[in-house]
Order: C-alpha cells, then sequence, then structure tokens
C-alpha cells in the first residue's frame, strides 16, 4: 500500500546515508522503521504502570537510610536513570 511522507533535509539526507551504508533500499528502511516503531509504541501503551518500573521495586535493602524522607527524590532519579538506559 503506498504511502507518502514529507521528510525534511536532515532526515532525508540520514535516510540516503544509512540507505547507503546498509546497501539497502530507502523504503524497507523506512518500513523496519515505522514497525519497530509502532510495536514499542504500543507496547508501552499496554504497560500497565507497574510493569514500566517493575525493575526497580522488590530490592530487599536498598543501603539508603533516607527513604523516608527522600523517597520520592530516590524514586524520580531511579526512573530518571531507567528512561534514559531505555
Amino acid at each position: 500500500m503506498p504511502v507518502s511522507a514529507r521528510l525534511d533535509e536532515e532526515t532525508e539526507n540520514l535516510l540516503l546515508k544509512t540507505s547507503a551504508a546498509l546497501n539497502t533500499t530507502k523504503t524497507e528502511i523506512l518500513r523496519t522503521s515505522v514497525r519497530e516503531f509502532c510495536q514499542k509504541a504500543l507496547k508501552q501503551k499496554a504497560a500497565k504502570p507497574y510493569d514500566l518500573i517493575e525493575d526497580l521495586v522488590g530490592e530487599e535493602f536498598s543501603g539508603k537510610g533516607n527513604l523516608a524522607m527522600d523517597g520520592e527524590k530516590i524514586l524520580r532519579e531511579a526512573l530518571r536513570r531507567h528512561h534514559d538506559s531505555h
């Protein structure tokens, strides 16, 4: 099914360089990129809030004695690190 999209110059240049480097077509790169992006977006949208932070929860001992006072700050920092790594 044909689809038309307008790209800015920077994105078009990046697409051309990538297709040349991978010895493939712009269409194949766009098809793969859109598929992967949509699958990831739908998976994240379907995830429950706990699923998004599951790997941050459940440690027996944090080693931090300031959780009661600084819990929100600590959680925000952990979430930021988690987000930056993905």
